[in-house]
């Protein structure tokens, strides 16, 4: 890999935090795949394009970007290891050809100039040390006319059912006084950095035509309560909990429990910007 900027997220996306989306990339799919639409209706994707898909994490994106450029190229980045592993058994299963995967941190990598027509992450850009370096980076990266094209959070607030439920579930797992510097807290804590629109128009400086719009969401935690219960709580391994914690972590999450699934809404900004 290039040389890191953000030692701190490699670690986690290295260790706990990516070896769980490792383990669970179908479920973590699902749980992401509502702002699919909007990411690739403005990302405008060509059959003839090189794309560069950052934060692919486990390549689903990066597939669903190969089959629009069916003539172009799709290249995948991350800095997890083992979600890169499952993304190229995923997408040598699945007979896909032009799509390839590179271990590397987007912010200090050395793409080719002007290299792609397009560049897009759900969500990826929220980890970077520093923004306006990693935006930099993939300015260059796009040719004259490219665009970028990723999805990020809205601030969370009582607005949004997720932000009530996850928050719910944060203090009956955790208590009023969580804090530390777990994977998964520095993870959780990173996606917020894109959360303020001023912010992610002050970053993309040098870049034209900035649209940041907000599109609403559902969410997809579990089949049922109970499932969703079973994965949040596999998320954090060392926390036990017993059957009187476990039925009031059900019913949190029983109000969002639909025919299809435990489903929640959020709010996510879509971001588009060219490379004049």
């Amino acid at each position: 890999m290039t040389a890191i900027a953000n030692p701190r997220q490699a670690q986690a996306w290295n260790g706990s935090v990516g070896l769980h989306w490792a383990a669970h990339t179908a479920r973590y799919d699902r749980l992401i795949s509502g702002v699919d639409e909007a990411l690739f209706g403005a990302a405008d994707i060509a059959a003839g394009d090189r794309v560069l898909d950052v934060g692919c994490g486990a390549g689903a994106t990066t597939r669903s970007a190969a089959r629009l450029a069916k003539d172009g190229h799709v290249v995948g980045v991350d800095i997890s290891a083992p979600l890169l592993e499952r993304a190229r058994e995923s997408t040598v299963a699945e007979g896909i050809a032009n799509a390839a995967y590179e271990l590397a941190e987007a912010q200090l990598h050395p793409f080719p100039d002007a290299g792609y027509d397009n560049v897009i992450s759900r969500g990826g850009v929220m980890f970077f040390a520093d923004h306006a370096e990693a935006f930099r980076n993939l300015w260059r990266a796009l040719r004259p006319g490219g665009r970028l094209t990723f999805i990020c959070p809205q601030p969370s607030g009582p607005q949004w059912e997720e932000s009530r439920a996850l928050y719910l579930f944060s203090q009956l797992v955790n208590g009023p006084d969580e804090s530390g510097d777990s994977d998964t807290v520095v993870a959780t804590t990173a996606m917020a950095s894109l959360s303020d629109p001023d912010r992610i128009r002050e970053v993309l400086d040098g870049y034209d035509d900035v649209t940041v719009t907000p599109v609403t969401i559902e969410t997809e935690w579990g089949r049922d309560a109970r499932d969703a219960v079973d994965f949040l709580l596999s998320r954090s391994p060392d926390t036990v909990v017993g059957p009187q914690k476990r039925a009031e972590l059900e019913d949190a999450l029983r109000p969002y429990t639909r025919p299809n699934g435990v489903r929640m809404r959020a709010g996510v900004w879509l971001v588009s910007a060219v490379r004049p």
